[in-house]
């Protein structure tokens, strides 16, 4: 059995290993099973449904971390027709945690940032893992200013555990690198379309999160910490996860409900890892959708609906003096 699999895709697996035996064994024996293999697919089919229709948000978490879950460049390279990655941020170091450059989608360019998790071991620790440190994010706002500077419209694609927390970031001006994001993308006279495709922890995520239009895949999260952070917050332990997930409210329909995402993105049955080209397909086809009706206001109207956009964000109350 695949060990990449998740505990609740388990038994699908067993009917789908089932199935194939069962193809396999009538193919040699020349027996006609037809009938068996229609069942044994409508089973498995609406198994499927069952489960993925109703993920737990913990299920939903694991499902962005999939270890085969299609991650920032796959995109870029399945969207685009070219794509010229761009390096450096012209102060200290080019981070890889943090890939950025230009790409064509149907003839029209795009700067496209995002950041860059590893397959394997060595490539986990090449792109630590999908954390930027500070230069992650001012290359990130370099690549911004000069989409900018030749009006092209940024996609940024969002999928982090958070930025790097260690202590040569925090020296290098860790939080005022993101702080001078959030700060400057609000300003951008460029379309800004944020899509997040997997993890989009704390700050980390947010450093490239400002946008007119943020959306979010069905199965991602989208949270100021991450649930085993809060569980060993709480609960001085990791193993009320699950609990911490559903207090949250992490998930692409919770963040929908509350206003902080614009649109859901649909997945395959079964979640972006199934099927990564019909995914980036899909991902595609909003970002185009979005990019046009962005595209047709004026950046100043632009600039002001995202101010206010997210400036409505959140909920205060003031207390009532007696």
């Amino acid at each position: 059995m695949d060990n990449s699999l998740l505990d609740f895709e388990k038994p699908i697996n067993e009917l789908e290993d089932k199935l194939q035996d069962m193809k396999e064994l009538a193919s040699r024996n020349n027996v006609d099973v037809s009938e068996a293999v229609v069942e044994l697919e409508k089973r498995i089919q609406d198994l499927k449904v069952s489960t993925f229709e109703n993920l737990t948000r913990w299920q939903r978490v694991q499902l962005s971390r999939h270890a085969d879950r299609p991650y920032t460049l796959d995109y870029i390279y399945e969207i685009t027709d070219d794509f010229i990655e761009l390096h450096g941020d012209r102060n200290f170091a080019d981070d890889k945690a943090m890939v950025g450059g230009f790409g064509t989608i149907n003839g029209q360019t795009f700067m496209m940032i995002g950041q860059q998790k590893g397959r394997n071991t060595k490539q986990r620790q090449m792109r630590n893992f999908g954390m930027a440190n500070p230069e992650g994010y001012r290359k990130a706002l370099r690549l911004m200013k000069l989409a900018e500077k030749f009006n092209k419209p940024i996609i940024t694609f969002i999928d982090t555990p958070g930025a790097f927390p260690g202590l040569e970031a925090e020296e290098r001006g860790q939080g005022e690198a993101i702080a001078r994001n959030l700060k400057e993308m609000f300003m951008l006279k460029v379309p800004v379309i944020c899509v997040i495709i997997g993890e989009g922890a704390s700050g980390g995520a947010l450093g490239i999160g400002i946008g007119d239009s943020v959306l979010m895949l069905e199965n991602t999260w989208y949270s100021v910490i991450s649930p085993e952070s809060c569980s060993s917050i709480l609960w001085r332990s990791w193993e009320y996860k699950e609990q911490a997930a559903e207090a949250l409210r992490l998930t692409a329909e919770d963040m929908t409900s509350f206003g902080l995402v614009d649109r859901i993105v649909d997945e395959p049955l079964g979640g972006a890892h199934t099927d990564p080209r019909t995914t980036a397909k899909t991902v595609k086809e909003v970002i185009l959708d979005e990019f046009e009706k962005l595209n047709a206001l004026n950046p100043h109207e632009r600039i002001n609906l995202r101010i206010e956009k997210f400036s409505n964000m959140g909920v205060f109350q003031e207390p009532v003096s007696k």
